[in-house]
């Protein structure tokens, strides 16, 4: 078996990919994986080696993504918007033996200093040729080569993520644990896509959720997907009509930028038949709004990088608001204690999860490895979940992210929640700083709205309205960016 064979059976003339507007074949996709495919191994690289991808969402990116794979490869999506410093660093860290750049890497990775990278042997243009020492993908000569034959247990896939705790590391992924995420998700009738539909394409394929859950999806069904460069809310709504999208994936922030569009058609999402949110917390609010304005149901699910990564969904289950739904068949939760024992029905724990799609381990180490994963199997998420009477799933906060204010636990995100229902919050973060009476105290960091100013004292007395008294802000920070993450959740450790 190989993931890269997903691809293979959907007829040479079916449109896969929508790039800038114009269509891309199965069968062009599967032309220009082959030649890469019988390049790198031409080259002397061997099942098991290492090659980065730094490509934007493009028809370069899949056509990488399949011609590493089948070779037998380990593929390592990078963000090519990163500085080159950032991609030095994680090249090095997992012994790059080559490295395939899209047009939108080649100004990152010019930057690169290749003479840190002693194993790096060679770089491949997806387009042209501008890299000194790189070789143009149009340019590989080799012998036709078949798709290497791989097993469950071989790595396909590593991928940078921050893990459950600490700076950010190599989440080691199989041919087997991707696969079986997508049986899994595919497996809910209400949430799985088939031949005809049209997904949109704006998650980055160098995240898991991307990469999985939108493009492997689509390479396995056999349908189409409409690639999205950058995201403009009112462009997006030009492209489901005129793409008839079906599907749509992706962050909250995505979601909170469409429903805010204010001359948007009430139904722009007609034919949207699966719309759901993923990668950060859903606020309650943006749902209701999507619901009142289009009549669109937005479903949210849950699930991490170690996990392939989808661990719930709430599509088709009539989940209440704010629920992150039940896990998906084949995969197993527990909610637990410090001690690791499970909780009773309505108390907070961290979630567990444990299923075919958990990854293997953090790429040579050892340590995070050890701390993420127990003997038995089960992942630690670092999330706080609470169960309901009905088994639906409710996300609480990070344990990381847990404040203790004189012996009683705060999550951030309930103050959150609370400082944003005011009207001149636009955004919100709050963490735990010491405090020499109460062991800890809340600083929150506020965006305000334009033109609507408010003050320290207000907003601490409007939480204060909402929520006990030990969960009110000791301090609040008037601040011009919340900075978040790729999947839109917010970098607290920015802030500490």
């Amino acid at each position: 078996m190989n993931l890269a064979t997903i691809a293979e059976p959907h007829a040479a003339d079916a449109v896969c990919l929508v790039a800038r507007g114009e269509p891309v074949t199965y069968g062009e996709v599967r032309e220009q994986a082959a030649r890469l495919r019988a390049g790198l191994v031409h080259l002397g690289l061997d099942p098991g080696d290492r090659v980065g991808i730094v490509c934007a969402n493009t028809p370069s990116f899949v056509e990488a993504w399949l011609g590493v794979l089948g070779a037998g490869l380990v593929a390592v999506p990078l963000n090519p918007a990163s500085p080159a410093r950032e991609l030095s660093r994680e090249l090095a860290s997992i012994g790059a033996r080559a490295v395939v750049v899209g047009p939108a890497g080649v100004a990152p990775f010019s930057g690169v200093d290749r003479a840190a990278l002693p194993v790096l042997e060679h770089v491949i243009e997806c387009r042209g040729g501008d890299l000194p020492g790189s070789v143009a993908l149009d340019d590989l000569v080799a012998p036709p080569t078949e798709i290497v034959d791989r097993g469950d247990d071989d790595l396909a896939v590593l991928m940078f993520t921050s893990g459950t705790a600490g700076a950010p590391k190599a989440a080691m992924l199989t041919h087997g644990n991707l696969l079986a995420n997508l049986g899994q998700v595919q497996s809910v009738p209400a949430a799985a896509r088939g031949a005809d539909d049209v997904g949109f394409g704006l998650l980055p394929m160098f995240h898991i959720f991307g990469l999985n859950v939108v493009l492997n999806t689509t390479l396995l069904t056999g349908s189409r997907i409409v690639l999205v460069e950058r995201f403009d809310p009112h462009g997006t709504f030009e492209l489901i009509r005129e793409h008839g999208i079906t599907t749509m994936t992706g962050p909250p922030t995505m979601w909170a930028a469409l429903a805010a569009v204010p001359d948007a058609p009430a139904d722009a999402f007609a034919g949207v038949r699966i719309a759901a949110s993923g990668a950060a917390k859903l606020p309650v609010e943006v749902a209701e709004r999507l619901e009142a304005r289009f009549g669109l149901h937005l479903g949210e699910g849950y699930g991490l990088t170690e996990s392939s990564p989808v661990v719930t969904n709430s599509v088709g289950t009539g989940a209440p608001r704010g629920s992150i739904g039940r896990p998906l068949p084949g995969v197993e939760m527990r909610l637990v204690d410090d001690e690791g024992d499970d909780v009773l029905v309505g108390d907070a724990g961290e979630i567990w999860v444990r299923g075919p799609n958990v990854f293997r381990g953090y790429w040579n180490d050892l340590e995070a490895t050890d701390a993420a994963l127990t003997r038995d199997g089960w992942l630690r998420t670092g999330d706080v979940g609470v169960v309901d009477d009905d088994g639906f799933l409710f996300i609480v906060d990070r344990v990381k992210d847990l404040v203790i204010v004189s012996g009683f636990n705060v999550y951030p995100a309930e103050v959150e929640e609370a400082l944003v229902e005011h009207p001149a919050v636009a955004e919100a973060a709050v963490v735990g700083v010491p405090h020499p009476h109460t062991g800890e105290a809340i600083r929150a960091y506020v965006v305000t709205v334009p033109d609507a100013p408010v003050d320290e004292d207000e907003l601490v007395a409007f939480v204060g309205e909402r929520l006990a008294r030990y969960k009110c802000p000791g301090s609040i920070e008037f601040v011009t960016e919340i900075p978040r993450g790729l999947g839109g959740k917010i970098l607290r450790r920015t802030f500490r």
